[in-house]
């Protein structure tokens, strides 16, 4: 039955080893993070490298400024990750019940659970970029200070209305993008080694692997549209249309920075999303078999 191929004892499985492997992956690598934001949103850094600002970070702000908001974050990537691999795997069971997988399917489907997940967990990252942000000094940032994710939901709120919860919506379906381009690559390569390896399962380096290639082929074709995302959370460009002003902020960037400021951060986004990438699939494959073949379900 359809409503049974949704809620089902496989999904609820491969939601939280998505879960569990975002949360392991992100905690490794969160400084590259916090560098990258601070990257995009930035205008008056516009030559450093990820390690550079890693390095002014510490020094100015103190080491743990480089884990702030460590925990709303993983918070939130818990539940972005969990409605992502739910929904993903819950379209999979129904679309994939008497045909077989393929690249557009891939994409479709991926496509589908990303804007799911963007229209149900935008307001817990836009809270995120506020939090990361507190103790940069940067130009027209929003002053508020927010004690963690349920008071940064409220202020906001209070402060700029509830759509402000939802800013960057749109660059966000658009940078749906970035997730099914990542699973089509990811989920082909993985179709082809295990085929070619004539077996049921892939050492922990191939998954890695094949992690970073696709998470490295999605994150260069969008990058852009994450810087606009990222400016968009921050509050910089509160004063505009939101939905339809893509064009003009990626105009406002180039005439300040010039094309490389559309690519500001770009480094550190790779650094962190492949190699985050690549220990989340890592770790979600190895939790998600471990699990099935103790209860002795086909994965």
């Amino acid at each position: 039955m359809p409503f049974a191929d949704v809620v089902s004892y496989k999904n609820f499985v491969h939601a939280i080893a998505g879960s569990t492997g975002s949360t392991v992956a992100l905690t490794t690598f969160f400084p590259l993070d916090t560098a990258r934001t601070r990257l995009q949103v930035d205008d008056n850094i516009c030559h450093r490298t990820s390690l550079s600002t890693i390095r002014e970070i510490a020094k100015t702000e103190g080491f743990f400024a480089l884990y702030r908001g460590w925990a709303p974050v993983v918070t939130s990537l818990c539940c972005s990750n969990f409605v992502y691999f739910y929904v993903y795997s819950s379209l999979k069971a129904l679309v994939l019940r008497d045909s077989k997988p393929g690249p557009l399917k891939d994409l479709s489907l991926a496509f589908v659970a990303g804007t799911v997940n963007v229209l149900v967990t935008t307001p817990l990252w836009v809270v995120n970029t506020r939090l990361k942000l507190q103790g940069a000094k940067i130009e027209n940032q929003q002053r508020q200070k927010y004690n963690g994710i349920l008071d940064g939901l409220y202020k906001i709120y209070q402060r700029e209305g509830i759509l402000a919860l939802w800013s960057g919506t749109f660059p966000s379906i658009v940078l749906v993008s970035n997730p099914a381009i990542h699973f089509m690559v990811y989920e082909n390569l993985k179709r082809y080694l295990l085929h070619q390896s004539k077996s049921s399962e892939l050492s922990s380096l191939s998954y890695f692997i094949i992690g970073a290639i696709a998470k490295a082929i999605a994150t260069t074709s969008t990058y852009p549209l994450q810087v606009i995302q990222a400016r968009l959370r921050a509050g910089l460009y509160t004063g505009m249309d939101k939905w339809s002003s893509i064009v003009n902020l990626l105009k406002d960037i180039i005439q300040k920075n010039g094309i490389q400021g559309l690519y500001k951060g770009l480094e550190a986004k790779l650094l962190q999303t492949i190699l985050m990438s690549a220990l989340m699939f890592m770790t979600y494959e190895k939790i998600a078999h471990y699990v099935f073949h103790v209860l002795g379900v086909k994965k």
